[in-house]
């Protein structure tokens, strides 16, 4: 081992040196006093800080970090001392970055990204958990053949892997056609090997995001990062010391490096590999982090996969649309009696997408279903997944739902060959797939004719959306007998289950009653278990002896108990997947909410992650509560504390996102028109004084009510 020990040592000793200079003369530049920090979050310099606790605030911090660096670096012969000395590179790398952002656009002519927000982090929690991104691939370096690197990126893509790159690769794969960018789940970082240090922070940031691990407790960060995130590294090309004792540092992580040239004796087993041969790269990575992802060949023209979900097609690049704003449209799917329907008979009534730009049709997609154990509180639930599957299509973009949607196809999907009956394809393929257990037979029909697309419309999908709606809408927790478990999040937040009830969904806004029922019939031992509604303790906090007892197993005892109606006694947990948080504004006597795409200031002092740090990692905080935006309109929120009359400020894009709903409760309960109006935003003020006086000038109800503390 002394060649690599050697190399570690030797990158190591190098990044140290141009660490300390460079801390040095920043100091001298500019002063020990001046502030330093990475965008958007709420973690400081985060490697620093989940290693040892230190906050990062100015440069007159950096010194002891770097005094801390080099006393990793011992150049003892032995690789576990080297692999610390691979952590203390990584530390060097976090520093020299951080020193980018003394400049406040360090990345604007650069082809890479940089530093990825904690925003991101939390919006990539959802699809980690699900599997929907089953591992993250680090590729760096440069191949001597393209080719090389654009195959094995677009075989991640197509699996659904979150690729970040590093150096020349990021042109290569440019110039290969991948198409880059978060929304496509591949993220070129920066050319600077140092770059690298931006995918460590995503992963020490979910320890501390989604995991709880405190600050300062090193074994447990790479416990976390080893065992629950599935990240490895790829290195294209020559080998020099800095990239090596980078990747000691990866594997001090737990992530398996994988280079392309041979390092014979050098290779250490399930951790450092050599992979020359260009066409077992991908799956020697993917075996290494035990990733198992099953491959679907649907027969279309065009690449589907998870990592396109985000795509966005601008009207320059659309050849297709169809759009609720110039024509009828609705997407419905209902259940049936086994002979009524013939399985897999796909049909295309009216005329398909044709050859002049834009092409603009009404749309019907209309899927019926059969199944002896299918149910109609099923349909909805399947229903709602048109959306997502339609997105997975290479050159497809789709929002919204039912008869409320827009879907553009691209021109490059145009031209590859991309019609109608692929989308009916790309249904009957997942559905038969994904709800095997409850249907058995499917048919597809995608309806053009405008006539066809109205009568649908009017007699069938509206009055089905409105029989559901009216359930729906009916529902009360006291309505059912049963509640459910989510422990989907637990693979990153071991100590976080949701309850979630007819008005209390899964705080990542993506989990309902009847999905976590249907969950169950589904999966019979997947991740939502019924909750028998029983043991009622404290009616105004939602408290029962059965929700305690089976969270307690959930969490396997690290939750005891929990309150469905209270942010101020046992609140339930949060994972940091969640929409919205809301926190305590004791001077305004109420709450404030804010979502997690809104990125400047509350009232509280706080950003939405500072306030999300605070509760995050499946840990019970009083007076900190993560959720969904549906839950903010519901009769049930923070009930125990006086309810959503409490609710004294948001950004204006949730206010008016949630207003319609918000507004029908409050009338409801406090007998207030447009409630939202007195509710303040950041248009109007983010300053606690200037706050309390709009909800003064308002008489806002909160003002009114009993101390919140």
């Amino acid at each position: 081992m002394s060649v690599l020990t050697d190399l570690i040592y030797a990158g190591a000793n190098a990044v140290a040196g141009l660490t300390d200079n460079a801390v040095n003369e920043a100091i001298a530049a500019h002063g020990a006093q001046t502030k330093i920090a990475f965008p958007d979050t709420a973690y400081f310099f985060p490697t620093i800080y989940a290693a040892t606790g230190v906050k990062v605030q100015t440069l007159g911090d950096l010194p002891a970090c770097v005094g801390v660096l080099k006393s990793l670096i011992t150049n003892q012969e032995d690789l576990g001392q080297a692999l610390n000395a691979g952590l203390a590179t990584a530390v060097g790398a976090e520093i020299l970055e951080g020193l980018k952002w003394l400049n406040p656009s360090p990345y604007e002519n650069e082809s890479g990204i940089g530093f990825v927000p904690d925003s991101a982090i939390r919006s990539l929690g959802v699809p980690l958990v699900t599997g929907d991104i089953p591992g993250v691939a680090v590729v760096l370096g440069s191949a001597e053949n393209p080719e090389d690197v654009v195959s094995a990126v677009k075989e991640y893509q197509s699996r659904g892997i979150l690729s970040f790159l590093v150096g020349d690769v990021i042109e290569q794969c440019a110039a290969g056609g991948v198409k880059m960018g978060l929304d496509f789940r591949v993220v070129p970082l920066g050319h600077d090997v140092t770059a690298v240090i931006h995918v460590v922070t995503v992963a020490i940031r979910a320890a501390l995001i989604f995991g709880a691990v405190p600050p300062g407790d090193l074994g447990a960060l790479l416990n976390y990062t080893k065992e629950r995130i599935p990240a490895f590294v790829n290195t294209f090309g020559a080998l020099n010391e800095v990239v090596v004792a980078a990747g000691a540092g990866a594997i001090a992580l737990g992530f398996p490096v994988i280079v392309d040239v041979d390092l014979g004796e050098n290779q250490v087993p399930g951790a450092l590999v050599s992979v020359t041969d260009h066409s077992e790269t991908v799956a020697k990575s993917l075996e290494l982090r035990n990733i198992k992802v099953k491959i679907k060949n649907i027969p279309i023209p065009v690449a589907f996969a998870s990592a396109f979900e985000g795509e966005i097609i601008r009207k320059a690049d659309m050849h297709a649309e169809f759009w609720n704003s110039k024509f009828p449209t609705c997407e419905l799917l209902v259940m049936r009696e086994p002979g009524e329907i013939e399985d897999h008979k796909l049909t295309v009534i009216g005329p398909d997408i044709g050859p002049e730009i834009p092409c603009n049709l009404p749309l019907a997609t209309f899927v019926e279903v059969a199944g002896a154990k299918m149910q109609t509180d099923f349909e909805p639930v399947i229903e709602r997944k048109i959306h997502h599957w339609f997105n997975y299509m290479e050159g497809v973009m789709h929002t919204g739902q039912r008869n409320m949607f827009r879907i553009r196809v691209s021109k490059e999907a145009y031209n590859k060959g991309l019609r109608l009956k692929d989308f009916a394809e790309v249904l009957y393929c997942e559905i038969m797939d994904e709800f095997s257990s409850v249907v058995d037979k499917c048919q597809v029909t995608m309806i053009t004719d405008r006539a066809e697309v109205e009568k649908l419309l009017t007699e069938v999908a509206m009055p089905r959306y409105a029989a559901r709606d009216e359930r729906l809408n009916a529902m009360t927790d006291e309505s059912v007998d049963t509640f459910y478990t989510c422990i989907l999040c637990q693979s990153f937040a071991p100590s976080h289950c949701c309850v979630v009830t007819p008005e209390r969904l899964g705080l990542c806004g993506a989990v309902s009653w009847l999905d976590a029922k249907a969950t169950k019939e589904l999966t019979p031992a997947g991740p939502s278990q019924p909750i028998p509604k029983t043991g009622l303790v404290d009616e105004r906090l939602g408290r029962y002896t059965e929700v305690d007892k089976i969270v307690s197993e959930a969490t396997h005892g690290a939750v005891n108990t929990v309150t469905l109606y209270s942010i101020l006694e046992d609140p339930m947990t949060s994972c940091g997947c969640f929409e919205c948080i809301c926190g305590i504004m004791p001077e305004a006597n109420g709450v404030v909410i804010v979502n997690r795409e809104f990125v400047g200031m509350t009232p509280t002092g706080m950003t939405f992650g500072e306030l999300a740090s605070m509760t995050g990692g499946g840990v019970q905080t009083p007076g900190f509560m993560g959720h969904g935006r549906r839950f903010i309109g519901s009769k049930k929120f923070i009930a125990a504390e006086g309810g959503l009359g409490r609710i004294v400020w948001m950004p204006k894009e949730l206010k008016d996102d949630v207003a319609e709903r918000l507004n029908k409760t409050a009338k409801e309960l406090y007998g207030i028109d447009n409630f939202t109006d007195m509710i303040c935003d950041e248009t109007i003020a983010s300053e606690s004084e200037e706050v309390l006086a709009f909800l003064t000038e308002k008489n806002h109800p909160a003002l009114a009510m009993d101390p919140i503390m």
